[in-house]
């Protein structure tokens, strides 16, 4: 449900922290005063047994209930669809949630600490707080979101694998194992390994070839995750209707990850909001007549850390001739490379933007 009219003094604003196996809700009125504070278990009985307290509340206050959730790893999403059948319901972030705390006299964190804070910031930010929504678009990203992180997980674990076989090879072949093979980590030469880890002198140290043959199974089991997790993006990918992957230098892994982030381009009325949202926008450092600006370090991490991938790529050798034009004109005009890049990274966002709201192939979206 979305609210149609914003009157703060008519609601009754009901902040919950969400966490695994239970949520506390702090109700209060549009002056921050605590009403209401309740401790709920993960459960339909639970939330139906909510709702019912904030209805009696809200009815003897003459209020209209709204909800605010701070949910930073989905475990309130079962609450949120159970409540926005009545209520409206918004996403509060968690950065909002830590300005109202550090507001305080004495800062203390606590659960019911924390859901007041939601609330608090429910009240200030009523306007301009998204909705929480429920359709397909973002039940999709959320799915996505969920394969990039563990996509991620499992390309940090493989890095960590190639540098420790590094070492075991190392003590079998010395320096001599990196001569042998251009790649020593590709498919063909990891089976050479598994028959040959260690040289003939050391045939009998069965330990060092026991460690070897288990790094090189659990990073051919890795690669056969990664690959199962890329086909599922896939198949996520083609449910929803976008074009992301005809942009120069976004694949499948780059597409997830943006869509992850900005789940449903609706949500954004202009390229100017998505690019605040992402932190793409300078931010300004000014003081008197002194007037700079510098790079911003706030806004969506994960979504400017996509978008600087896709730049990257679009710089490489089979890049993009037209950003690669752009990136030259800006350092002509007396940016280092740094600043082009985030010059390139905020007209991406404005392509990205089109190619999401009108569904279009990368061609199209440049020229609008």
């Amino acid at each position: 449900m979305k609210t149609k009219e914003i009157n703060p003094i008519s609601f009754l604003y009901v902040g919950v922290d969400a966490h695994k196996d239970q949520h506390t809700a702090v109700a209060t009125n549009c002056f921050g005063q605590a009403l209401l504070e309740k401790e709920i278990n993960n459960s339909e009985e639970e939330f139906a047994e909510l709702v019912s307290k904030v209805k009696i509340l809200a009815q003897a206050k003459s209020l209209k209930p709204i909800f605010g959730l701070e949910d930073t790893s989905a475990y309130g999403q079962r609450l949120a669809l159970h409540l926005c059948q009545s209520f409206p319901v918004k996403v509060v972030s968690p950065v909002l949630v830590i300005r109202e705390r550090k507001k305080l006299t004495h800062p203390e964190k606590s659960d019911s600490q924390d859901a007041l804070g939601v609330a608090k910031a429910l009240i200030s930010k009523i306007g301009t707080l998204p909705d929480f929504s429920i359709s397909k678009t973002s039940e999709i990203s959320k799915g996505l979101k969920d394969l990039t992180v563990d996509r991620e997980f499992l390309v940090k674990e493989q890095t960590r694998i190639k540098n420790q076989l590094h070492r075991l090879l190392h003590k079998a072949y010395n320096s001599g194992y990196r001569e042998k093979f251009k790649n020593p980590f590709a498919v063909r030469v990891l089976q050479y390994w598994s028959k040959h880890p260690v040289p003939t002198e050391l045939s009998g140290n069965t330990l060092l070839k026991n460690l070897i043959r288990r790094k090189i199974k659990r990073l051919k089991n890795i690669k056969k995750e990664v690959a199962e997790i890329e086909e599922e993006m896939k198949t996520l990918l083609d449910q929803i209707d976008q074009k992301l992957e005809t942009l120069n230098g976004c694949g499948i892994v780059s597409a997830s990850s943006v869509l992850a982030e900005i789940k449903d381009i609706d949500r954004f009325s202009s390229p100017n909001k998505l690019a605040r949202y992402g932190g793409f926008c300078p931010g300004e450092k000014s003081s008197g007549k002194r007037i700079r600006h510098i790079k911003s370090k706030s806004g969506n991490r994960n979504l400017n850390k996509a978008v600087h991938r896709i730049a990257l790529s679009q710089l490489g050798r089979q890049g993009n001739k037209y950003s690669k034009e752009y990136f030259q004109k800006k350092i002509a005009e007396g940016k280092n490379k740094s600043q082009a890049i985030c010059c390139l990274k905020r007209k991406l966002v404005n392509i990205i933007y089109m190619m999401l709201k009108h569904k279009a192939a990368y061609d199209y979206a440049a020229r609008c």
